[in-house]
């Protein structure tokens, strides 16, 4: 006898097609029967080991986050109900350029300290692998939820060439060449770069191409994190196009914003960019997440060359006087490339994590409020602050605008990812409500999206990018990654005062068959596993 039967059930099933209601069967981590109400008529109905009622209830495939930095939190949290209580059954790591591996003992070190803002300095995870592979393995002993591998663009850089802003040898390419290659190889779906983020920015246009030529050659797609999302989001969202079309390579633009004064209402002229190059026959994918304010590290908006030679050299420039006053001066008069080319408003920069609990008093504070309650300038708290946190003070930058955010997500090209960060004390509630947000507030409420093209939007459209045969849609055969929602009030219960509180509405989520959350709790389940590139 098969494992469960879902009974009566709104499947909504990633295709875009209407709703129907279905009795789903399940055995061995798959979809073994779809048994229509129609077809059930008059028959017998299918009987299982176990049923679950779902009158009432939506059933989908699993949502796949196209952009999330879970790299540590899910081998340090079991529980990782930051995603799983959301209905994410699949993760995409290794994003914008940074990530642990592949690494030597030296790289290690600078990347845990590179992004301690996303990711904490690890002190508590053991570091036992190097390669892309070894890391894959390690999250085949048992995860949470899925997770897709990246290979980092910035790592191998730094890896190959070092911190340094100089153009690669030919023998550092061709080493690059080798770690993109052999990553792939070991079941990295892709490479990623961040673009305004060291050392991956020091990359010129060739040397990514040549990168992203490899990937292709391996049915992989390039992630970047373009070099602007401000001053020049347009010159650098079309940078990245042709750059991938040069290669030949498929393109998915990550967490595609339109950010700061300068880009307010202009959405529909990046999606008229992307719309000529598809008419074209480029191959162009993108996610978003469902709010306004972004999110990083503090440092990241430093300009490129206070960070160049890596974290220590970043220290040893804030600690002197004379620098410390030309990086003010980059940031507020002339814009930094770390912060997109425009100058800092430090009233739109909010502290929401740092790396020290002794420094806890300024998060949840703007950089502006917290120089305040100080009685001294910005720079002066904001520099302080970079020295005494070691770089992991993390933001979240308020430089968004709503109608840019609904104009992308009606794309038919576009993907949901969460862009989460789960460090720090009040980190941005994406990362805890990002997938409800789009069914409860943009489906429900505002009417931006039905709920068959919302649920395509976050299931079969990133399995189809990930090349997944069999995710991201219920189909007999299928892997049985579900979630079971209630349309009425599913919601995000995360805000930017509780950006930890779990959503509403989501009380049932199944990973290979098995239930991670049930009756709307974590079950101590770790039925993830890495999903690896298939030759």
């Amino acid at each position: 006898m098969e494992q469960l039967v879902i009974r009566d059930a709104d499947v909504v099933d990633g295709s875009g097609d209407p709703s129907y209601r279905a009795d789903v069967v399940i055995d061995g981590g798959r979809i073994v029967s779809i048994v229509k109400e129609a077809a059930a008529a008059g028959c017998q109905r299918p009987r299982a080991m176990r049923e679950l009622d779902a009158e009432g209830l939506v059933l989908a495939p699993g949502f796949i986050d196209m952009h999330a930095h879970s790299d540590l939190a899910l081998l340090r949290d079991p529980d990782h109900s930051a995603k799983a209580a959301q209905g994410v059954t699949l993760e995409v790591l290794g994003q914008d350029g940074l990530s642990y591996a592949p690494v030597d003992d030296r790289t290690l070190a600078e990347v845990r300290t590179a992004i301690a803002g996303w990711n904490g300095f690890g002190e508590d995870v053991d570091f036992d692998w190097r390669s892309v592979g070894e890391y894959l393995d390690r999250l085949d002993r048992g995860i949470a939820v899925n997770a897709a591998y990246l290979i980092p663009q910035g790592t191998v850089r730094a890896l190959a060439v070092g911190w340094e802003d100089r153009e690669a040898t030919p023998a550092e390419l061709d080493h690059m060449r080798r770690l993109v290659a052999e990553g792939m190889a070991q079941g990295a779906v892709g490479l990623s770069s961040g673009l305004t983020y060291t050392p991956g920015m020091y990359a010129a246009d060739a040397e990514l191409t040549e990168l992203c030529r490899v990937v292709a050659e391996y049915g992989g797609y390039y992630c970047p994190h373009h070099r602007s999302y401000g001053a020049g989001a347009l010159e650098a969202y079309a940078e990245m196009v042709a750059l991938a079309r040069e290669a030949d390579c498929p393109l998915h633009l990550a967490h595609a914003t339109m950010n700061f004064g300068v880009n307010k209402g202009r959405a529909p002229e990046l999606l008229a960019l992307l719309d000529e190059a598809l008419a074209a026959g480029a191959d162009i994918t993108l996610d978003t997440y469902p709010y306004t304010p972004g999110s990083t590290t503090l440092a990241s908006m430093l300009p490129s060359w206070a960070n160049e030679g890596g974290p220590a050299a970043a220290l040893a420039r804030l600690a002197d006087d004379t620098t410390s006053e030309r990086v003010r001066h980059h940031l507020e008069a002339v814009g930094s490339d770390g912060c997109h080319g425009v100058p800092v408003e430090w009233h739109t920069i909010e502290i929401s994590g740092v790396g020290d609990p002794a420094l806890s008093e300024f998060v949840g504070r703007t950089v502006q409020e917290a120089a305040g309650a100080r009685g001294e300038s910005p720079w002066t708290t904001v520099r302080g602050l970079l020295l005494a946190d070691r770089l992991a003070t993390t933001v979240l930058q308020h430089v968004g605008h709503e109608e840019n955010v609904r104009t992308i997500m009606r794309h038919p090209v576009h993907t949901g990812g969460s862009d989460g960060i789960l460090q720090g004390t009040k980190p941005h509630p994406r990362a805890y409500g990002t997938f409800p947000r789009y069914l409860g507030h943009y489906v429900r409420e505002l009417g931006v999206l039905s709920l068959e093209e919302c649920v395509t939007h976050l299931t079969a459209r990133p399995a189809a990018r990930l090349r997944l045969p069999d995710r991201g849609l219920v189909r007999e055969g299928y892997r049985a990654d579900l979630v079971l929602f209630d349309p009425g009030t599913v919601a995000a219960g995360s805000t930017f005062e509780h950006p930890r509180r779990l959503p509403t509405g989501i009380p049932h989520v199944l990973v290979d068959g098995r239930f991670v959350i049930e009756d709307g709790r974590r079950t101590g389940e770790l039925a993830g596993r890495s999903v690896r590139r298939e030759p």
